[in-house]
């Protein structure tokens, strides 16, 4: 949540290192590890699986090679602000990297992708959403985002346009949305707080979503679980909020698989 910190979107667990596509006899697909993918590289992913789904030993074979995600049985995106990009750790501590090798180990193949910009506000997410929905394409939608709004003092009214906004698109495009709360530090007075802490089970409740009441239940005001700052988690305060977040996150795969 610290303006001017490095903007990144970046593919977590199996989907999170860049991936090179080499060829076997029977005409598989096979994904070599390299360094993880940073913002600027996503649009050449789409460049090298166009190569690579193209190359001359598929027609020889006859067999159609299958594109790199047909493992997978969908796409969870992790949207939300420093909270979610992992600020003051490593990207693969962070809680969506996280939660994509908590499933793989429960046998739930979804690739689970990183969308969080330190610093954000809701008004910034949605500058970029349409972008977040056309090009990551999600099933499933983690959103996380207004803890920004609530330090800088901006109007919760604000925040309530911008995450109904979020729910109406996501709704319109069938998309499975868990929606984390957030709760606002009391040194803001406690009208600003009450305003702002009850958005988000009134826009949960009006939009029918999944609804996690507070993203920091286990780790807000524990020093164990913080970074110096107090604010940012660190490695096992992620680690305990993918504990608390993982329920919602079964509920939201098990609301998506009933769409079949």
């Amino acid at each position: 949540m610290v303006p001017g910190v490095e903007r990144r979107i970046q593919l977590t667990g199996i989907e999170r290192e860049r991936t090179c596509m080499t060829r076997h006899a029977n005409g598989r697909l096979k994904a070599r590890a390299s360094r993880p993918m940073t913002a600027w590289k996503i649009l050449a992913i789409a460049a090298i699986a166009m190569a690579c789904n193209s190359d001359h030993p598929a027609r020889q074979t006859g067999m159609t090679a299958p594109k790199p995600e047909a493992a997978y049985e969908g796409t969870i995106v992790a949207l939300g602000d420093s909270l979610t990009a992992g600020f003051g750790v490593a990207e693969d501590l962070a809680y969506p990297a996280r939660l994509a090798r908590k499933l793989e180990a429960d046998g739930y193949h979804f690739a689970v992708i990183n969308a969080g910009i330190s610093g954000e506000t809701s008004s910034g997410l949605r500058a970029r959403f349409q972008w977040i929905l056309s090009s990551l394409k999600p099933d499933i939608l983690i959103l996380e985002t207004g803890a920004n709004d609530g330090i800088q003092g901006q109007n919760p009214d604000l925040l309530k346009r911008n995450l109904e906004a979020f729910l109406i698109q996501m709704k319109d495009r069938d998309i499975v949305v868990v929606l984390a709360g957030m709760r606002m530090l009391p040194n803001l007075g406690v009208a600003y707080v009450q305003a702002f802490d009850s958005v988000y089970p009134r826009v949960a409740e009006t939009h029918n979503v999944i609804f996690m009441p507070f993203f920091l239940e286990s780790v807000a005001g524990r020093a164990r679980f913080n970074q110096p700052d107090r604010l940012h988690p660190n490695s096992q305060g992620y680690e305990r909020i993918v504990e608390d977040l993982y329920p919602y996150v079964m509920r939201a795969i098990e609301r998506y698989r009933g769409k079949d």
